[in-house]
């Protein structure tokens, strides 16, 4: 999961930054409102953690302008101001949830769990399941036909971008957003370094391969009845 933390102050987005990172998120920051605009409509992110207060443009007009262009990204507003009043206007405005100032961190990150779980609709919010293989998400472990996979950080959110794009195609541009953030600039093959390690870890022991390379394009992990008719879809 990517957020971005939109936050003037370098104390509390650095203290929000490590937190989440800490707590498995790939986590980017923007100093200010337009600033983060901008980046919210790169369509890259998943949730936006925004201060109310913030120079270039004020919090609230920041969620109303990406309302009209993205009715879906969930949207947690942190502020001082948090009267009755000013809990409804931010809500009103488009926020899904509204938290005051001074929080505990705990409270930060389980508001964080509950949103996500909103947006996973109809699924299951921790397991991604593709064939074989399922990915849990709490416990950020694989296991495939019962045989757990010890996977290290990148190799999880390689895999876990992969899996929510199933029999897809994903892109290594699509794959460096994933795992890195947001000003990391890709050295060599770093990608497909990662991949092969990955690889060697979920095919070990089975004789069908989870993960296909899509010459000049990127990578697929495939579904059994995708992987017998070899037709890709686009990403989505």
């Amino acid at each position: 999961m990517r957020i971005l933390i939109i936050e003037d102050d370098d104390k509390t987005a650095g203290y929000l930054a490590r937190g989440l990172s800490e707590s498995g998120y790939i986590v980017d920051r923007a100093g200010d409102g337009e600033a983060g605009l901008a980046m919210a409509l790169e369509g890259i992110y998943d949730l936006l953690v925004v201060d109310r207060r913030l120079p270039g443009m004020e919090g609230l007009e920041l969620v109303r302008r990406l309302r009209q262009h993205d009715a879906a990204l969930a949207i947690l507003m942190i502020s001082a101001v948090a009267a009755t009043t000013d809990r409804v206007e931010g809500l009103r405005a488009g926020c899904d949830d509204y938290l005051a100032k001074p929080y505990a961190f705990s409270e930060v990150l389980a508001r964080i769990e509950a949103l996500s779980r909103r947006s996973s609709r109809g699924q299951d919010p921790d397991m991604l399941r593709v064939g074989d293989l399922t990915l849990d998400l709490r416990l950020r472990q694989a296991i495939r036909a019962d045989r757990p996979i010890p996977l290290q950080h990148r190799e999880f959110l390689l895999l876990q971008t992969l899996m929510r794009h199933a029999d897809q195609v994903v892109t290594r541009s699509m794959l460096t957003e994933a795992a890195w953030n947001y000003d990391f600039e890709p050295r060599g093959n770093i990608i497909d370094m990662h991949i092969h390690r990955l690889r060697r870890k979920l095919d070990k022991g089975f004789d069908r391969p989870l993960i296909q390379t899509v010459p000049g394009a990127g990578y697929m992990i495939a579904s059994l009845a995708s992987a017998q008719t070899g037709v890709p879809k686009p990403p989505s």
